[in-house]
């Protein structure tokens, strides 16, 4: 199982989080403003029903009278059409701002994360990137939506009724103006220890939901390596960590509320102890006295939302700051701006700029090292590599061949030196013109949910079925396709579990082919593919690759022959080039991988 340490937030609360994701909120700007009216205005009729409750007393009830009832019970039910009206409102545009909101930055979180190069997928586990795009961009929707309803709401009622109460008894309001900002202090004290809390458990999260993708993704292998106990005891272990920092969170939390109930119940108090005497020595009204009791009841709900509020706010700064980080982790391959106005980015290219790419390569006094390495992989290498020219590339496993590779295709990029294609520096032009021009072939391919021929249809978006189906002849695939249930209709699975590993090479062959791409990666493509298949496809290779740059990492003897020129990897340096014949010559290296490796295909 995989563990690793989120980045530490230690910051106090601050408004200044908000900011960050401050772009987000402008398509939302009319509809939050609405919101904010339709509160003040939905505030504003609660105030009204106490006063419309001492109405009722003083003018009908203590006197005994009837005359003008039906008048004053019609303004009653127009007080309670209007506070319904509000709130279908109000609920309505919420909603809208809240499934808005977390879509744009979801969104945003996809499009950065197709923009972040490979060496960022290669150290950050999956389960850390699902949990920023999905439940923080969730929390964080939810909370911009209902949070301003909530805020707007518990602020207004508060103004409107603590001026209610002041115009009613002055000497009562003012006791319940005093405490108001002694709650406020209290929540204060509550905000850093809860945001703290929050962080934490936002930490465990994400490390249990990239466990549990490990556990999902890594079934077959566990009950292979019968490791079962193993793993429920690691993954017991973290949600043993996220029930513990849950309840202290919920614990700071359930203490936090009811402090609050302790002071509405000290106000309730005050107002029927003080204000009875002030009644019965008639310097306060009997309907005034009830009016104020129902402030002072009612005004805890606004405060206990407030205090909610302020409570998410500090939390909810958590998955702003997770969201924030992954929005503002910068590529380490990037195009310059020159490079990007002429040629464009992923999302908007302008292909019509694009040159034809013929595919001569080469390495120009290049040296370079991996962005977390000390040490150099390659140290000023030079080699030209013609256009149609195939290079294989062989060593042990882990040797380093595909950091080559990995260069060629500008997944990293030179730490010194150039690499020119077609004679000029690949960085002068962009990033998706030479990936449009590349077919890469993994040993582990990996498929899209969906059909063969939508997977395959990747290579090419606008290919014709007979394009697509003229690509599955050229790989040998025919045959393996028309066993299929549905043939090249048959959906794939997830990640392609539906097929064996063989089927799904030949599929991500067949996509490449249909790509017509200049230049081809061919990593280990056949060696999951069973003895006579592959003898049927070397043929349908060599014609692909003709006319075409190729890279081969391959371990088989009969791909390795076909090359023009072999380079020899061993401890992330290229010791040895030439033919195979040539290499064999010079009895090196090369000679004894030969020799270990191919002796028992040369037998079959």
């Amino acid at each position: 199982m995989l563990y690793y340490d989120e980045e530490s937030y230690n910051k106090p609360f601050s408004l200044g989080a908000w900011f960050l994701i401050g772009r987000f909120f402008r398509p939302f700007t009319g509809m939050l403003i609405r919101i904010a009216l339709l509160m003040i205005a939905s505030s504003f009729i609660d105030v009204l029903i106490p006063l419309y409750q001492k109405y009722i007393i003083d003018r009908f009830i203590v006197p005994g009278a009837s005359d003008g009832v039906s008048r004053a019970a019609l303004l009653g039910v127009a007080v309670m059409l209007a506070q319904f009206v509000s709130t279908v409102l109000f609920t309505r545009l919420a909603i809208r701002v809240e499934m808005g909101f977390s879509r744009d930055l979801k969104k945003a979180c996809f499009d950065h994360l197709q923009k972040l190069s490979l060496s960022y997928y290669n150290t950050t586990p999956v389960g850390y990137m699902i949990a920023r795009v999905m439940s923080d961009t969730d929390r964080i929707g939810l909370f911009v939506a209902w949070g301003l309803v909530d805020v707007m709401w518990g602020l207004s009622y508060v103004v409107f009724a603590v001026i209610s109460m002041l115009i009613l008894d002055a000497r009562l309001g003012i006791w319940i103006a005093i405490m108001i900002p002694v709650m406020a202090v209290v929540t204060r004290i509550f905000q850093n220890r809860i945001l703290t809390l929050n962080r934490k458990v936002r930490r465990t999260n994400a490390i249990m939901t990239g466990s549990f993708n490990e556990g999902i993704l890594g079934a077959r292998t566990s009950k292979t390596l019968v490791i079962e106990d193993e793993n429920s005891r690691e993954f017991d272990a973290i949600a043993g960590g996220m029930y513990r920092d849950t309840v202290r969170s919920a614990t700071v939390s359930a203490i936090y509320s009811p402090v609050m109930m302790m002071f509405g119940a000290v106000a309730v108090a005050l107002i029927l102890v003080r204000g009875s005497s002030y009644s019965i020595s008639g310097s306060l009204e009997f309907g005034a006295l009830s009016a104020l009791v129902s402030y002072s009841i009612n005004i805890f709900e606004p405060i206990q939302h407030l205090s909610r509020i302020f409570s998410e706010i500090t939390a909810t700064q958590a998955n702003i700051e997770r969201v924030d980080s992954l929005l503002a982790q910068a590529p380490e391959i990037t195009d310059s701006p020159q490079v990007v106005e002429i040629y464009g980015d992923s999302f908007n290219p302008k292909r019509q700029n694009w040159e034809p790419l013929i595919g001569d390569i080469r390495f120009d006094d290049v040296s370079f090292k991996y962005p977390d390495g000390d040490e150099y992989v390659l140290e000023r290498f030079s080699l030209d590599i013609p256009a149609g020219t195939c290079v294989a590339l062989v060593g042990e496993t882990g040797a380093g061949k595909s950091t080559l590779v990995n260069l060629v295709c500008r997944f990293f990029e030179p730490t010194s030196g150039r690499i020119l294609i077609d004679g000029r520096d690949y960085r002068e032009r962009s990033q998706l013109w030479l990936h449009s021009n590349i077919g890469y072939v993994l040993q582990s391919p990996h498929l899209f949910s969906g059909t063969i021929r939508e997977n395959i249809r990747y290579g090419r978006l606008d290919a014709s079925d007979e394009e697509i189906d003229e690509a599955i002849r050229l790989v040998s695939a025919e045959r393996a396709v028309a066993k299929l249930p549905m043939g090249a209709d048959t959906d794939v699975g997830e990640g392609g579990d539906r097929l064996s590993t063989g089927e799904k090479q030949l599929i991500s062959f067949a996509r490449a082919v249909l790509a017509n791409p200049r230049i081809f990666v061919l990593d280990e493509a056949t060696s999951s593919i069973d003895t006579e298949t592959e003898r049927m496809i070397q043929n349908a290779i060599s014609k692909i690759l003709r006319s075409r740059t190729s890279f081969l990492i391959a371990h088989r003897l009969s791909t390795i022959k076909m090359a023009d020129l072999i380079l020899v990897v061993k401890d992330g340096k290229i010791i040895e080039s030439g033919t195979h014949r040539d290499l064999l010559r010079k009895k090196g290296y090369y000679l004894q991988l030969y020799s270990m490796r191919f002796e028992d295909e040369i037998m079959i």
